[in-house]
């Protein structure tokens, strides 16, 4: 993984403290397990797949709080009364968080096939829509106002 250095912006903005700090957290060496995808599926649609091999749906847990999306997976040792000569699959605990922006909501989550996919969906309030302008003229203004 590439390691960005953002101290040079540190010394030109004001105000973007929190951002840094997140972007400096994101770039430090985070878990890699479980392996996971983002990927966008619409305009405001988007799905993160997380490989979960080995996990079923009572073992992991989704939750939604405050712009945090929290994945957390824990297995019941099942290895008693098993003589296992080679472990390659990995059945640890683990916990995921992603930062989820403003606006944006769990809608469901599935598991299949050893892949658990949440999906995502960003809905802007009417107000935060863009909306068109019109753009009027001043002689258009003194026509009307000497109609009156």
């Amino acid at each position: 993984m590439r390691h960005f250095d953002f101290s040079p912006l540190y010394r030109s903005t004001v105000g973007f403290d929190r951002l840094f700090s997140m972007l400096d957290s994101a770039n430090a060496d985070a878990p890699s397990y479980p392996p996971y995808n983002i990927e966008r599926t619409g305009e405001n649609a988007y799905r993160i797949t997380m490989a979960v091999a080995g996990f079923a749906e009572k073992d992991l847990s989704v939750e939604a709080r405050e712009h945090v999306l929290t994945v957390k997976g824990e297995k019941e040792a099942e290895d008693e009364g098993r003589d296992v000569l080679y472990r390659g699959i990995a059945s640890r605990a683990f916990e995921r968080r992603f930062q989820i922006a403003e606006y944006v909501r769990v809608e469901g989550a599935l598991l299949e096939n050893g892949l658990l996919h949440i999906d995502l969906v960003r809905e802007l309030p009417e107000t935060m829509k863009p909306r068109k302008i019109e753009i009027g003229s001043a002689s258009a203004r003194q026509i009307e106002a000497q109609a009156h």
